[in-house]
């Protein structure tokens, strides 16, 4: 399997354990070629469609970015997976995201920590390199870091603030202005690049102090409309 593969699948259990039952209405933000969880919703009996440019050209999907997105009717649940973070709009997405869901609805969001990739976290992921991953994007920013002459932090918060990336701290802040929490924890994200270390084995090396956590798990619920409108209207006073 691709990294990309590996990721669907480690992550599927814990997406489906989060949402309603089916026949619920999902819609997945950022559902990229691969079509994201699409093809298990479908394949579980939920009503999904997968919204992005790059989506498959199939049915089920949409490929337009989530912005140009007009739902028909307000869907069950929403799910993101390593998309938020590539917004152009964190913001107007995410208030997009709330008045797409029913009151009530699940949004279950799975995201990068950016922030916390610091030196031990890149020596840890750089050691564990193979011939596969050296050619994807931790192979790439190794290289990049080499030419660079920086120290690591130097060098990649300048390669996050090129690529123009919200932080984690951020989208959790973001999503907690508009959804109700139900859990947020963090944890394992780079096992999924690596063919022979599971999220089990990056766990451990990040309760033994080796790498810090950079995987979000989120899920929330959406508050009432009338919230709703009123955290916006709050939001939009708050504006210079």
């Amino acid at each position: 399997m691709t990294p990309a593969q590996r990721w669907l699948a480690s992550l599927w259990p814990f997406v489906r354990a989060e949402l309603p039952a089916a026949p619920a209405r999902v819609l997945e933000i950022g559902c990229g070629p691969l079509g994201g969880f699409v093809p298990g919703l479908l394949h579980g009996g939920y009503e999904a469609v997968g919204i992005d440019r790059n989506a498959p050209d199939a049915p089920g999907y949409e490929r337009v970015d989530f912005e140009q997105h007009e739902p028909a009717e307000p869907v069950d649940a929403i799910v993101a997976s390593r998309s938020l973070h590539h917004v152009g709009d964190l913001e107007d997405v995410l208030w997009r995201a709330a008045e797409a869901l029913r009151p009530g609805g699940v949004i279950v969001v799975l995201e990068w920590a950016w922030e916390q990739f610091d030196a031990d976290t890149a020596h840890w992921c750089f050691a564990r390199l193979d011939a596969e991953a050296e050619q994807g994007w931790l192979g790439h920013r190794r290289a990049g870091w080499a030419a660079s002459g920086e120290a690591w932090e130097e060098y990649f918060e300048a390669w996050a603030r090129q690529h123009h990336l919200h932080r984690g701290d951020r989208i959790v802040g973001a999503l907690d202005a508009r959804f109700d929490r139900r859990s947020c924890t963090y944890g394992p994200y780079f096992s999924a690049e690596f063919s022979g270390i599971t999220e089990g084995d990056e766990q451990a090396a990040i309760d033994a102090g080796e790498l810090r956590a950079n995987g979000i798990r989120y899920v929330g619920a959406r508050r009432a409309e009338n919230e709703i409108r009123a955290a916006r209207a709050e939001c939009r006073c708050g504006q210079p």
